[in-house]
C-alpha cells in the first residue's frame, strides 16, 4: 500500500515537478545561508550593536560597567584578574579561546546578563558553577574541551536557541532534561561518542537544525515524529546501518545529509518527504540500482552520491 502511495504521488508530481524544484532550491537556498551565517557572524550577532569589542582583560577592568563584549581569544590571563569577572555587570558577549585555562572565573555566574558564552580549545572539564543562573543566555558553544557531560540543569537555559558542542573525544551523556528546552532552534554535537543516541534530543519541539556527525552513532530512535519542525538534518560519519522506515514522519526536512554512514538500503517511506530537496549518501554501501530507486521516489530531490 505504501509503496503504491509513492507511485500516486510520482504521477501527480510530474505537472509540477519543475515549480517544485525551484521553490525547494530555492528554500535549501535560504536556509543554508541562514545558518552559516549563524555560525560565521554568531558573535557579531549577539549583543548591542557597534559597541566595542574589548580584547584587553586589564584595561576593560578600568570601566567594567561600560563593557558589553569581551573577546579574550589567544591570550594568557593573569589569575588576580581572572577572578575579577563579577565586576562586569553589563557584559552580553563573551568569548575565550586558547587560552590554556582548565577552570571557570570562581564568580562567572554572575553575569546573568549574558547572551553569548563560547569556548575555544580550553580544556573545562564541566560547565561553570551555577551556569543555571544564565538565564538571559541565547547561544552557547563549547568546542575543545574535556567535558564528558551536560547537567539536567540546562532546560533552565529557558532563552537558549543555539547549542554547539564538538571535539571532546570522549563519551558524552545527555540529560533528559533536555526535551524541555522549548526555544532550542540549532544544535550541533560532533566528534564526540554517542554510540547510544539519547531519545531527548529528537523531542526538542522546536528544533529546526540538527548535526550529529562523528558521534559513532549506530541507530536513529524511533521517536522521530516527535521533530515535526526539522529542517536540517546532518548525521555524517557515524555507523548507521539502517535507515528508520518513519523517516517520513520528519515532514518539513529539506536537507539530509547521511555522508559516510554503512548503509546498505534506504527505505521507500523516504518518497513521502515531499520537501525535501538535497539528499548526500556518498560514502555508503548503496549500488547503482538502490540509488536509483531512491532517484526515482524523490523526483525533485538532488541526490548526491
Amino acid at each position: 500500500m505504501l509503496l503504491n502511495s509513492c507511485v500516486i504521488r510520482l504521477d501527480k508530481f510530474k505537472f509540477s515537478s519543475t515549480f517544485v524544484k525551484m521553490r525547494n532550491c530555492f528554500a535549501l537556498f535560504i536556509l543554508l545561508i541562514t545558518f552559516a551565517s549563524k555560525g560565521q557572524v554568531a558573535y557579531d550577532r549577539f549583543g548591542p550593536y557597534g559597541v566595542t569589542v574589548h580584547a584587553d582583560l586589564k584595561i576593560a577592568l578600568k570601566t567594567p560597567e561600560q563593557v558589553y563584549k569581551l573577546d579574550l581569544s589567544y591570550q594568557a590571563i593573569e589569575p588576580k584578574l581572572f577572578q575579577k569577572f563579577d565586576k562586569f555587570t553589563n557584559l552580553q558577549t563573551l568569548h575565550f579561546s586558547s587560552n590554556s585555562l582548565t577552570t571557570w572565573p570562581e564568580n562567572i555566574s554572575s553575569l546573568n546578563n549574558l547572551v553569548y558564552l563560547a569556548t575555544f580549545n580550553n580544556e573545562f572539564t564541566v560547565l561553570p558553577k551555577d551556569f543555571k543562573k544564565f538565564t538571559n543566555l541565547m547561544y552557547l558553544e563549547l568546542f575543545g574541551t574535556k567535558i564528558d557531560f551536560i547537567p539536567r540543569e540546562i532546560n533552565y537555559l529557558q532563552r537558549l536557541k543555539i547549542f554547539k558542542f564538538s571535539s571532546s573525544n570522549d563519551t558524552l551523556k545527555l540529560p533528559n532534561t533536555m526535551r524541555f528546552m522549548k526555544n532550542l532552534q540549532e544544535l550541533t554535537i560532533e566528534s564526540v561518542i554517542l554510540d547510544s543516541l539519547p531519545w531527548t534530543v529528537f523531542r526538542i519541539p522546536s528544533l529546526k537544525f540538527l548535526s550529529l556527525t562523528s558521534n559513532a552513532i549506530q541507530a536513529l530512535p524511533d521517536n522521530l515524529d516527535k521533530m515535526v519542525g526539522l529542517e536540517v538534518l546532518v548525521l555524517d560519519q557515524n555507523s548507521i546501518r539502517v535507515l528508520p522506515r518513519n523517516i517520513y514522519k520528519l515532514k518539513k526536512l529539506i536537507y539530509l545529509s547521511l555522508k559516510n554512514n554503512k548503509l546498505t538500503k534506504i527505505p521507500d517511506t523516504i518518497c513521502h518527504l515531499t520537501n525535501l530537496t538535497k539528499l548526500d549518501l556518498r560514502g555508503n554501501m548503496l549500488n547503482q540500482t538502490d540509488i536509483e530507486e531512491v532517484k526515482a521516489l524523490l523526483p525533485g530531490c538532488k541526490v548526491l552520491f
